[in-house]
């Protein structure tokens, strides 16, 4: 456990002389124990985590942007995905975040979505090789995926998108083509992923902004 957290910070030389095996002074043992007690408690924190995660990446944003202050707004949020419905909310959520602030009219459009590695993929008849697949239905000998079809689910994301909301800056506009027509994937690449869906399976990725979550 010492030397997962010496993966990731420095430790002390107290920390660092027990990973060598080095011998440890009586007097040492009480505060060498209680740093133990601090990592394990900390290596097993979501909040601090976050802490390490957010950091950097804030960092190095304010840099390329030549400027201060916080890059993230507001404190992360848990929330336990108990279902697939939970599970689809959230994938939504995400995919929205683009059209939410306005970077984009669609949510096809942007990088940085899996909703685009989805349609990228499907424009030739495939899964996207580092996504979870949908699965279509539940049915026995079900592979491992998404309950839940991938025309099903684009027009999930299209339709909440053009639901507006005064607390956001954007829309998908009422007057967009559907989602299907956009894409106009040709329907033998959907036959042949329907099909074909349980070779590819991954995890999935999502969108952040400088910002709170824009659903």
């Amino acid at each position: 456990m010492v030397e997962q957290w010496h993966q990731l910070f420095n430790g002390t030389q107290i920390t660092r002389d027990f990973t060598k095996g080095e011998v440890i002074d009586a007097h040492q043992v009480t505060q060498l124990k209680h740093q133990i007690a601090i990592y394990r408690s900390r290596l097993s924190d979501i909040s601090w985590f976050m802490r390490c995660l957010n950091e950097p990446i804030a960092r190095q944003a304010n840099a390329e942007d030549n400027c201060t202050g916080h890059f993230w707004e507001g404190r992360f949020k848990s929330q336990a995905l108990l279902d697939e419905a939970a599970v689809l909310a959230c994938m939504a959520y995400v995919e929205l975040n683009p059209i939410r602030a306005k970077i984009a009219s669609t949510p096809e459009q942007l990088d940085y979505t899996s909703l685009k590695l989805r349609v990228e993929a499907a424009l030739t008849g495939k899964q996207p090789k580092r996504l979870l697949p949908f699965v279509g239905n539940e049915r026995q000998h079900q592979p491992k995926g998404i309950v839940f079809g991938l025309k099903d689910y684009l027009e999930l994301v299209d339709e909440t998108g053009r639901i507006i909301r005064n607390d956001k800056r954007g829309a998908i506009s009422a007057n967009a083509e559907q989602i299907l027509n956009r894409l106009n994937i040709p329907a033998e690449n959907w036959l042949k992923i329907i099909t074909e869906f349980g070779d590819i399976v991954s995890w999935s990725c999502g969108y952040a902004t400088r910002a709170k979550p824009l659903l």
